[in-house]
């Protein structure tokens, strides 16, 4: 049997190149008794792709039973799993059989098994690994054949650092990993899928069929879909019964989607989330960008100069920002005359280092500048400390790294 033929045996929409690589895993793993891992976030279809197992493999004509871990009680899970014998605790009025008794031969699904109890976990890795358990209040070992298939939506492997799952009975579910894709990866089944739930509930319900607009079919494409299919299903449902306009536009699907979770095509603002380390390259955009600003505003104040003929108060007077900008760069020193009638005196820094530009009373001429990144990055560095006083988490905030950062670059640099 095929992709195809499996998709439509069960029900599958969609032909996203990650789902029919899941499909494919599935139906090469269901003929062997190997456990398999679904991981998967919630509502994408992890427990569809334990029945293809099962029902691909040669326990077929065997019991299946699913069992979500998370929704039974801790001081019961055992009993459930296991069972237990009569008076083994308050209110085992007579023994019972445990779903591993009960399965026996078949396939058990155990959803949400990172939510097994520590103790549940050691009883099910020996079951796993030898096909023994004891039920609870008994010193019987018994034997079962059970194949498990195993399904979560969290973090296992951070959950073993964690220390909240076993590490050996990780690797052991583990022996076949099957990752199901969320809805947001496949947004080329989205519309697919929405018009096979659509066209289910008009039949449903007797009502008339819908249709979306353009507009409204991008809407369903730029949705992130956190509750993945299982919530496309329900506003499929909602729109079906609550629209008398069967004509669904994009501003009509926007009320049933909420509007937190809608995706922006627009780059994200390095202010507008949390501080983090700089990339060395970010480091190097920054130097060339307040470099730029920095040959802005000389440049304004060359032309400014010699517009006025020469005569340096009126744009002291009026540009005492620029001047305070420049005379802090340390490449030209600046004296803001006391009176308005004193003359600026502008004159390059001695010794001069990489200057752009040579100003006197007569002319501006413009000197080549050093393009080497290297050296820009050095000369920013050492601006920050200078600046700052030698404190070096105070430079590092200025450029925007973090305090590590400019110590690597500081000794890569070889800045004193």
């Amino acid at each position: 049997m095929d992709v195809q033929d499996i998709k439509q045996r069960f029900g599958i929409i969609g032909n996203s190149v990650l789902l029919n690589r899941a499909i494919d895993i599935a139906r090469q793993v269901a003929p062997t008794d190997i456990t398999v891992l679904i991981t998967g976030e919630s509502g994408s279809g992890k427990e569809v792709f334990s029945h293809i197992i099962h029902q691909l493999s040669a326990r077929k004509h065997g019991p299946f039973i699913a069992v979500n871990c998370g929704a039974i009680p801790e001081g019961t899970i055992d009993s459930e799993l296991f069972g237990h014998e009569k008076g083994s605790f308050t209110g085992a009025h007579e023994a019972r059989k445990g779903y591993f008794e009960v399965v026996n031969g078949g396939t058990i699904f155990l959803d949400e098994v990172g939510e097994l109890p520590l103790g549940t976990q050691a009883r099910l890795l020996r079951v796993l690994e030898s096909g023994e358990y004891i039920r609870v209040g008994s010193s019987k070992v018994q034997k079962t054949n059970v194949r498990v298939v195993a399904a979560t939506n969290v973090d296992m492997y951070g959950a073993v650092k964690a220390g909240k799952f076993r590490e050996d009975l990780y690797y052991r579910l583990n022996t076949v990993p099957l990752k199901i894709p969320p809805l947001r990866e496949r947004k080329e089944d989205i519309y697919l899928l929405f018009r096979k739930f659509v066209a289910d509930f008009t039949d449903k319900y007797r009502s008339p069929n819908v249709a979306l607009s353009p507009d409204a079919i991008e809407v369903l494409s730029n949705y992130s879909w956190p509750g993945n299919v299982r919530q496309l299903k329900n506003i499929a449902e909602q729109i079906s019964v609550l629209e008398k306009e069967r004509y669904i536009t994009g501003q009509t699907l926007l009320h049933y989607i909420p509007a937190e979770n809608m995706t922006s095509s627009l780059p994200m603002m390095i202010g507008s989330s949390k501080k983090e380390d700089f990339s060395e390259r970010d480091l190097l955009y920054k130097v060339l960008f307040d470099m730029k600003k920095d040959m802005v505003e000389l440049k304004k104040l060359v032309a400014d100069i010699i517009k006025n003929g020469g005569n340096t108060s009126t744009f002291a007077e009026n540009n005492p920002h620029i001047l305070n900008t420049l005379y802090d760069d340390g490449d030209i020193q600046m004296r803001v005359p006391e009176s308005n009638n004193a003359s600026l005196t502008i004159q390059p820094a001695v010794p001069a280092r990489n200057e752009n530009y040579r100003i006197d009373d007569t002319e501006a001429e413009e000197i080549e500048e050093s393009l080497s990144l290297i050296d820009k990055e050095a000369d920013m560095i050492k601006k920050a400390l200078k600046k700052h006083k030698g404190k070096r988490k105070s430079a590092a905030e200025e450029l925007g790294i973090s305090e590590r950062t400019l110590y690597r670059k500081i000794k890569e640099l070889n800045l004193n």
